[in-house]
């Protein structure tokens, strides 16, 4: 019998699987934190399904997510990368990735870590939310506006309120698991 889940992730397996094993379980580590924001600020404006059926074309085009090469990044990288129709080919995004890679080395510098920096807004702890259901989950949140501010001016771009509040979703540092999820709680 297949456990309850939140409803958004019913439509496919790859949903199901980023549902069960990484949505809102909390993420400390950089290179995980840059890999999610990374992709959260690719998904503004489209699906998250579209991103996780394109995460590892984005994987093996930004190396690894690696964001030390992805900050040195050469105007040919970029033009190779406006031609890899494995991912999403904004332009604008893309010069995200390199200015959102400086911008996240700044932070590493300024507060020892990534993870020091973006949890202190939770004081190291996930916030659990208690929705019934998934209408009861919303896209933004006063303190998704916090975080969003500070990194914009701290240089990151495609980081608005909606972006900040589905990185947090993402990386655990808020638990929007519904009521009845299996996850509930875990």
């Amino acid at each position: 019998m297949e456990p309850i889940r939140c409803s958004w992730c019913s439509a496919s397996d790859l949903y199901k699987k980023y549902h069960d094993e990484e949505w809102g379980v909390p993420v400390y580590d950089d290179a995980s934190l840059f890999e999610f924001l990374m992709l959260e600020t690719f998904q503004a404006g489209l699906s998250w399904i579209t991103i996780l059926n394109k995460r590892e074309n984005f994987r093996n085009a930004f190396d690894h997510f690696d964001y030390k090469k992805i900050a040195n990044y050469t105007e040919d990288k970029i033009a190779s990368l406006l031609d890899d129709t494995g991912i999403i080919r904004n332009k604008l995004k893309i010069r995200s990735a390199v200015t959102n890679a400086q911008a996240f080395i700044k932070v590493q510098e300024e507060f020892g870590s990534f993870s020091e920096y973006i949890w202190k807004f939770t004081n190291g702890k996930p916030i659990l939310n208690n929705p019934k259901t998934s209408k009861d989950v919303p896209a933004t949140t006063p303190l998704s506006d916090e975080i969003s501010k500070d990194l914009k001016k701290r240089g990151f771009k495609f980081v608005g309120s909606t972006v900040i509040y589905a990185h947090m979703q993402a990386t655990g540092m808020v638990n929007d698991h519904i009521e009845d999820c299996w996850k509930k709680g875990k």
